[in-house]
């Protein structure tokens, strides 16, 4: 056993420090990244940044990186007000920069890059398009090791449900389609509290019920299926590979996993060809 750990450990330390994430937008026009570190060491960047069209940076992050999430804002005005109204979707506490302990998702709808990274070689890395949040950017997650693709590379917001459809920019265009969680299509005055808390993704324990958030009595995979979430078919019909709410496994499995034994570079881009 002693000499399987030290295996282990020697495997490990052979990974590199760090792992490189490219943030690219592809998108004709400029918008706002925005990052969150749930848990232990942060990359090594801004966690909010203006990113005209085209444009890429490049960063590192830790390569045992925990619950970092990426997300994209848009129609975004920081010189008055600056924090989670600031922008027309994808607002977070801070501003420009995303509060480090709080700054995450506070202005719904955001489509999210969600990454659990691992520097142990008997765990893999997981990383996922969510739409948990509903969708404001069409997104992909790829690797430099040819892993699966993570992607909602679908504009959702032309064609949305009504019920769904929204923000709209100044000529009324939907910049954005909402889950039905965060419509509240329930009606539960719960629903708010639960949206802003810091860990949406990761508790679902909150007391009360919702079909659609998963909540309450509906808070496990068996009391929350597909078939209970709200207009789930238009999000899983047009981004087969990414997560559509807090159980979601079926479809082309959303949650991607990646060797971490590989160490693999991640980019995430805004407006990936369709």
């Amino acid at each position: 056993m002693k000499l399987i750990q030290a295996a282990i450990l020697a495997a490990s330390t052979a990974f590199g420090a760090a792992r490189t994430v490219t943030v690219f937008n592809g998108c004709p026009f400029t918008m706002w990244p925005a990052m969150f570190t749930g848990v232990g060491a942060a990359p090594n960047h801004a966690t909010g940044w203006e990113a005209a069209a085209f444009t890429s940076v490049s960063f590192t992050v830790p390569d045992n990186w925990q619950d970092g999430r990426i997300w994209g804002r848009r129609n975004c005005d920081f010189s008055t007000n600056p924090g989670p109204n600031s922008c027309l979707d994808g607002g977070c506490n801070g501003g420009l920069v995303c509060d480090p302990v709080t700054g995450t998702v506070r202005c719904s709808p955001a489509t999210l890059a969600e990454f659990t990274l691992s520097n142990n070689p008997v765990i893999l890395d997981n990383y996922d398009v969510s739409l948990v949040d509903g969708y404001n950017l069409p997104m992909s997650i790829t690797t430099n090791k040819g892993c699966p693709v993570a992607s909602c590379p679908v504009d959702l917001g032309p064609d949305c449900p009504a019920a769904l459809k929204g923000p709209f920019d100044s000529t009324g265009f939907p910049v954005g389609c909402k889950s039905a969680c965060v419509a509240n299509l329930d009606g539960n005055p719960g629903v708010f509290i639960f949206l802003h808390a810091p860990r949406l993704r990761t508790d679902y324990s909150w007391d009360f019920s919702s079909p659609n958030c998963c909540s309450g009595q509906f808070n496990t995979p068996a009391t929350c299926p597909s078939s209970g979430v709200q207009f789930y078919s238009y999000f899983k019909s047009n981004c087969p590979d990414s997560f559509v709410f807090a159980f979601d496994d079926s479809g082309g499995t959303p949650l991607k996993a990646c060797a971490s034994t590989l160490a693999a570079d991640y980019t995430v881009t805004f407006c990936p060809p369709a």
